[in-house]
């Protein structure tokens, strides 16, 4: 049964009343209200979890600064997540260019619809279309008021084809649309040479690829990393080619598994990447920060295993 909603908004010196009350520690109230008129009670209220055994009643002794360096913490984890995806993002596009174009020796294989499934309808009523949605991208970006140069210097020069190149056309594209188009291909083929580049299973690939995408846009609004069930679970891989996570770790549903799947395609598309060391940095500069809360397990004991010995991160 719905309730009516009567909480009513309280001043900035309200609410480190409230948090008083309920037990936080808040030595210099000034810089505190600082925090409050800069990030928000709300946005805040996120991290207070963890450190309440009781509803709304924080443990003893937790000081208003643990509270904004978990915050902080998980600001910096969102830019170090968001880095990894762009280079993965980036090698998954230049994948699916030249595959496909290598393959079907067709710069604009992007324009022929017998590369795609057959549009339909889902559940909700909606139309799936990766191919016209694809067209419609390149159409809004051509009669654009102010093009990309890249698009502006083809239609200048050529008249035929009347599209750009698939290697300009996919500048254009997000990696949702990445996603999307990477689920239409028609030919399971296809979709096998481009995952293959990652060492991983179509199905695996298109289960990552969605995930990625969804906390992709976690960062890109600064919604919060540590301390979160994904919505959208990966697949998990259960015949990995090479270097993976032992038992314990496959928690799919936090967000280190996460973690260890951008490591997994990042040693695909930048072997000498240095995840691992930004990582260790970023858990060595707030050693107050519970970690275990992004899904490292424990030994039963309170002891957190050795992510840092797994063999995907050695």
């Amino acid at each position: 049964m719905s309730k009516v909603f009567n909480k009513t908004p309280l001043s900035f010196s309200d609410q480190i009343t409230l948090l008083e009350s309920r037990g936080l520690l808040l030595p210099n109230k000034p810089k505190a209200i600082a925090y409050l008129q800069e990030i928000s009670y709300y946005r805040l209220s996120a991290y207070f979890l963890p450190y309440q055994t009781t509803k709304d009643i924080f443990d003893t002794d937790i000081l208003f600064e643990q509270i904004i360096s978990t915050y902080t913490f998980d600001r910096e984890l969102r830019l170090l997540v968001f880095d990894c995806i762009e280079r993965i993002e980036i090698a998954i596009r230049t994948q699916f260019i030249y595959t496909m174009s290598l393959n079907y020796k067709d710069s604009h294989w992007q324009d022929n619809p017998n590369h795609f499934i057959t549009p339909y309808y889902n559940k909700i009523g909606l139309l799936v279309n990766p191919y016209g949605d694809f067209q419609t991208i390149i159409s809004k970006a051509k009669t654009a008021r102010t093009p990309e140069t890249f698009i502006k210097h083809y239609i200048t020069n050529y008249h035929k084809p009347a599209n750009p190149p698939s290697w300009m056309c996919f500048e254009l594209l997000t990696v949702g649309e990445l996603s999307h188009l990477y689920r239409g291909l028609k030919n399971n083929a296809d979709k096998k040479r481009i995952a293959d580049f990652f060492d991983l299973h179509p199905s695996v690939f298109t289960s990552w690829l969605h995930t990625i995408t969804y906390v992709r846009n976690i960062c890109a609004h600064h919604s919060r990393l540590w301390n979160r069930d994904l919505a959208i679970e990966p697949e998990k891989l259960l015949k990995p080619k090479g270097n993976w996570i032992s038992k314990p770790f496959e928690n799919n549903k936090r967000m280190f598994y996460f973690l260890c799947l951008l490591k997994y395609m990042l040693q695909r598309a930048n072997p000498d990447n240095t995840m691992k060391q930004k990582l260790e940095v970023q858990f060595n500069k707030y050693p107050d920060v519970p970690i275990k809360f992004l899904g490292i397990p424990s030994d039963g004991k309170g002891n957190l295993l050795d992510w840092q010995n797994e063999p995907i991160w050695q």
